[in-house]
């Protein structure tokens, strides 16, 4: 039987990756206190690849993701005969980071290459992975490699911190934080920084602010940064009392705001819709000699945009043409929001046009923008008309967020053929479904009656290391049960168990 048979397959692929993982930390040495030097790296080639590096690393990408099936995956690379190298390896495990298993399969693959050696990079790449599905054990196995290699970075330990904040795993998040000093490094105002900036990125703003209290009065003095960091998380929770208290409080010990300040106040404003305090802040840097930024510019055009107040964002337009900044393309972007939201769909058209023209887009941004107003505007054949210029017409690739646009689309419409069929381009290009995107593909199958097809994506979403959403598997569960169909209802349910149990979960 087929569930039977990816059941088989899933679990020994989990194991086989779970021991490798075991066998190569338990055969290192112990692990002692000092920090070994990191190789050298250059930073410029792994912040920028090169064309080769990139178009290879999509290709890989897409052997990946249209061969889901480990036991040939290794093969399949081997076939390819590409030189890796770790620049290359850290673009694949980037872009694999919706897929733990995957890229820690890839992982694995690339260590056994002749004189590969992994770099902190290539850790860290599979370490986000692997913390996008919670496979937290696994991650401090390789934690321990990276120390007995002489890896370890700060930024290992704030991934791991932001990945169990992610999962609501706070106290975990401290502790993660707090582990950096046991391997060796002594923390500073910048990592504390990091890690506050962590928790109100989760929306953990309420503890981020007790640490802060807590560490300013032990062991750290605050600068501006760590204010702006409080400023902006509770700016993020429309909490504008606690924000006003921050900024008082930073005032108070010396700190005038400065333009990343203003920017993080007059974002906050334009959230509560407060867009006339919003104005009041502009006018306020203004006179003070603080120049805006063209974020600043952006926050006010997308805001006064959003409530229909066209005719003052097209004048901040104007105002940031002004500035000497060169426009750029999320300035762009915010007037192509700013028209849609008045649903002037061909000015923002024109928009696009000058983008082109000017040489600063349109990019993936630009095409979500409109396409999220057609869709909302239940213009369907519009919406994916638009979804097919962008690369005949305008040579801009849809990302994996336009692509959740137009499978969400077509699952409403109860278009699901339509919706596989954006589904297989989008993996056709190498790029994979993160969970929410399954879950509204097999959400709408169920609705439809297609359970066959809902049992097959739920299975490549449990191949992919990932777990679904409880609402979305008792829909399925109850589907199926309707039917008749109580033992595609245990396999589905073993298979689940074995992800959770074989991928040990902290």
């Amino acid at each position: 039987m087929a569930f039977s048979q990816t059941l088989k397959r899933s679990t020994r692929t989990l194991e086989t990756l779970k021991s490798s993982i075991h066998s190569s930390s338990s055969s290192s040495p112990s692990i002692s206190v000092s920090i070994h030097p990191k190789p050298p790296t250059n930073k410029k080639t792994l912040e920028n690849p090169d064309p080769k590096t990139l178009t290879e690393a999509e290709n890989l990408c897409k052997l990946i993701s249209n061969h889901p099936n480990h036991s040939h995956l290794e093969s399949l690379l081997n076939s390819t005969q590409i030189k890796i190298s770790p620049p290359l390896v850290t673009e694949v495990l980037k872009k694999l980071t919706n897929s733990g298993v995957f890229a820690l399969s890839f992982f694995k693959w690339a260590e056994k290459h002749p004189g590969f050696k992994h770099t902190s990079d290539t850790y860290n790449s599979v370490i986000e992975a692997l913390g996008k599905i919670k496979q937290f054990k696994i991650i401090w196995a390789l934690v321990n490699d990276m120390k007995v290699k002489g890896l370890l970075d700060k930024t290992t330990f704030a991934l791991i911190s932001r990945r169990y904040a992610r999962a609501k795993k706070v106290k975990e998040a401290t502790e993660a934080f707090e582990r950096m000093e046991k391997f060796g490094f002594k923390h500073e105002l910048s990592d504390l920084n990091r890690f506050l900036d962590t928790l109100c990125k989760s929306r953990q703003v309420e503890y981020a602010h007790q640490v802060f209290d807590k560490m300013t009065k032990r062991k750290f003095v605050p600068d501006i940064k760590s204010y702006t960091i409080l400023l902006e998380g509770w700016g993020q929770e429309m909490n504008l009392l606690k924000l006003d208290e921050v900024y008082r409080e930073m005032k108070g010990n010396g700190f005038e705001p400065d333009v990343v300040a203003y920017g993080i106040i007059i974002n906050a404003y334009c959230k509560a819709k407060k867009y006339d305090q919003a104005i009041k802040k502009f006018d306020e840097m203004k006179a003070k000699n603080v120049e805006p930024t063209a974020h600043i510019y952006c926050t006010l055009i997308n805001g006064l945009g959003s409530e229909g107040r066209l005719s003052e964002s097209l004048t901040f337009f104007e105002l940031s043409k002004s500035c000497g900044h060169g426009i750029e393309a999320p300035t762009y972007n915010a007037v192509v929001g700013s028209y849609c939201w008045s649903m002037r769909m061909d000015d923002a058209f024109r928009v696009v046009d000058e983008m082109k023209s000017c040489g600063v887009g349109p990019n993936s941004r630009t095409f979500d923008i409109i396409l999220h107003h057609l869709v909302k505007g239940r213009r369907i054949q519009e919406s994916y008309s638009v979804f097919k210029r962008m690369r005949s017409e305008f040579e801009c690739d849809p990302s994996v967020s336009t692509y959740e646009i137009m499978v969400r689309m077509f699952c409403n419409e109860g278009e699901i053929d339509m919706a596989t069929s954006v589904w297989e381009e989008m993996k056709g290009e190498g790029i994979l479904p993160g969970m929410h995107m399954f879950a509204t593909l097999i959400n709408a199958m169920c609705g439809e009656k297609r359970l066959q097809d809902a049992c097959k994506y739920f299975e490549e979403m449990l191949d992919m290391g990932i777990r679904p959403p409880t609402h979305m598997f008792n829909k399925l569960k109850q589907a199926l049960v309707s039917e008749g169909k109580e033992d595609v209802v245990m396999i589905l349910t073993r298979r689940l168990e074995k992800l959770k149990t074989l991928l040990v979960v902290t």
